[in-house]
């Protein structure tokens, strides 16, 4: 059974950021999003500052955050590279598998990449990505690169917003047609 640690915060900058952007656009009337915890179970407590320093997974989670945008029913996962290099491994065959039903019932999946090393953030659409997930099936790369990315879904600067991806639902909209 997987466990917890401390490399499990890797990306909580990340979901503090996606947060906050959740709390501004629901305080703006623009979409309901919100994050879906992993439940967990303890196995050590520092009994001095209270805080889990070992768990296991109760179960494998779906997606990070779910929600409505615009009367669209909406899913994604938040996901940081340090590289221009991105692991496929790190998105397990239950999200695929999740994303892939959510789109069918006419939702809207996707992922939100940080390129912390080019500082960029990235909305790549689930239809963009099962071709990379694809070709690792098929026993190919096991990972897609940053050039490989259609550049229009690169998340624009938006002064108070910290990871504007709504601009980018509304563009996945549009091009489902």
């Amino acid at each position: 059974m997987p466990t917890w640690n401390s490399r499990g915060l890797r990306g909580s900058q990340l979901e503090e950021a996606i947060n906050r952007t959740n709390d501004n656009y629901r305080d703006g009337g623009l979409c309901l999003i919100q994050k879906i915890p992993t439940p967990i179970t303890p196995i050590n407590i520092d009994k001095e500052s209270r805080h889990i320093t070992l768990a296991y997974f109760d179960q494998k989670s779906t997606v990070d955050y779910i929600g409505v945008a615009q009367g669209y029913p909406v899913c994604f996962d938040a996901k940081e590279c340090r590289t221009e290099t991105f692991p496929l491994q790190n998105i397990h065959p239950h999200q695929v598998r999740f994303m892939r039903e959510f789109e069918r019932q006419d939702g809207i999946a996707f992922f939100l990449i940080y390129f912390t090393g080019l500082d960029v953030y990235y909305y790549l659409p689930f239809r963009n990505f099962e071709p990379f997930w694809d070709r690792m099936e098929a026993g190919g790369r096991k990972s897609f690169r940053y050039d490989e990315l259609d550049k229009t879904y690169i998340l624009p600067r938006e002064r108070g917003v910290l990871v504007p991806y709504l601009e980018m639902i509304n563009k996945d909209i549009a091009e489902r047609g």
